[in-house]
């Protein structure tokens, strides 16, 4: 076992010294917990600076996604330049694309064949994954909301979609469907009870996407992934700073954002819960999220916008309960999975979060109703 960690910390040494000079390099450790990347914290010359090797199962196109990464920092640096007044005097970041010591360019191969990137770390400040009250909360909505608004004049055509289906529910349900087909899929009590569910609200899968087609909600650049932990708060006054985990940036609508936020930061405890009974949607920090998101992002919603949102509040986190409980009937290939039953755990506390969505419906709709109103904005 130590062989394989000698092995291990030599291959990262080896990889983080296409980025920096190896005797500036002090220390290399895991950093985060994603799913989908394999993240760590580099201190290169008294510098700190993320170090991931990116999951070309998931971005089959990684070119593609430092490409777009390329983009949104010349669009957003631009536009901090310029000292947009959404901001007030406060600090925000955008991580910097760090190029390689020989050729310059934002990324390099390692010999196993993985694709690798370095990003500037942003410092004095940390993420949460549950939320520490409604100050937090406003904070987690500003920092999606000053994001979109960064982004909002970003023509979505210069991005490229590096997760073709990314967020189309009913891709997922396809894929889903196909899934039991298999006549080896895993069967259990807590099976069984997901394909009901899932069986019950088949007809409300397409609703965003409905809506797309009608030419009611149009495509912007969005996030793709703005759950609770990929927004940075400042360590000394606990402002968001900034929105990390940027490989998912790609055309989309931003109900997709919103609606993927707001499950992640209202559920008290968190996707990893196996107190499945106990897992529910808080109104109340749904209230204070959206406080803080259309503070800055009136500026660029409409009010058919608005009328969606309770809508992608439910579809989103509907959608990840199918998304964990596919990967489970398929054996876990798209999720990193602690032991077999761990997508099938997460699924169930998704599908008990839109349990709760679903009942608490009309006090939403009020809310949104209400905070609109107060932002100018009518739904």
């Amino acid at each position: 076992m130590n062989q394989a960690l000698d092995r291990d910390r030599e291959h990262l040494a080896s990889v983080a010294a296409a980025f920096h000079p190896p005797e500036a390099i002090e220390s290399i450790r895991p950093l985060g917990s994603g799913n989908v990347n394999d993240t760590y914290l580099v201190r290169a010359g008294g510098e700190l600076f993320v170090l991931q090797r990116l999951n070309t199962a998931v971005f089959r196109q990684p070119q593609r996604v430092i490409r777009n990464l390329q983009v949104l920092n010349r669009h957003v640096q631009g536009k901090l330049q310029g000292n947009p007044p959404e901001l007030r005097g406060r600090r925000w970041e955008l991580p910097q694309l760090v190029s390689t010591r020989h050729g310059g360019q934002p990324w390099t191969e390692c010999r196993q064949g993985g694709f690798w990137r370095t990003i500037t770390f942003v410092g004095d400040a940390h993420t949460v994954d549950v939320i520490e009250g409604t100050a937090q909360a406003r904070e987690l909505g500003y920092g999606l909301g000053m994001f979109h608004h960064l982004i909002s004049d970003l023509p979505h055509h210069q991005l490229f979609d590096t997760l073709e289906g990314f967020h189309i529910t009913p891709h997922y349900l396809d894929q889903y469907t196909k899934t039991l087909e298999d006549p080896q899929v895993p069967a259990c009590a807590h099976s069984d009870r997901c394909r009901a569910f899932i069986r019950e609200r088949e007809g409300f899968v397409s609703v965003l996407e409905d809506a797309k087609q009608r030419g009611e909600l149009r495509l912007r650049p969005i996030h793709g992934d703005p759950k609770i932990n990929n927004v940075m708060l400042d360590r000394r006054n606990g402002q968001a700073v900034a929105l990390i985990d940027l490989d998912t940036v790609k055309p989309g609508l931003v109900h997709y954002d919103i609606g993927d936020c707001l499950r992640s930061c209202c559920n008290p405890l968190g996707e990893e819960t196996t107190d499945f009974d106990a897992v529910h949607f808080d109104t109340a920090l749904a209230e204070a999220i959206l406080t803080g998101y259309l503070s800055v992002a009136r500026g660029f919603l409409t009010a058919t916008d608005i009328d969606f949102i309770v809508d992608a509040v439910r579809l989103i986190s509907f959608e990840l309960g199918l998304r964990f409980f596919s990967d489970y009937l398929a054996g876990s290939v798209y999720f990193k999975a602690n032991h077999p039953q761990h997508n099938l755990h997460r699924a169930l506390a998704q599908f008990r979060l839109t349990e709760s969505i679903e009942a608490q419906e009309g006090e939403l709709r009020k809310i949104v109703e209400r905070l609109s109103c107060q932002a100018g904005l009518s739904s």
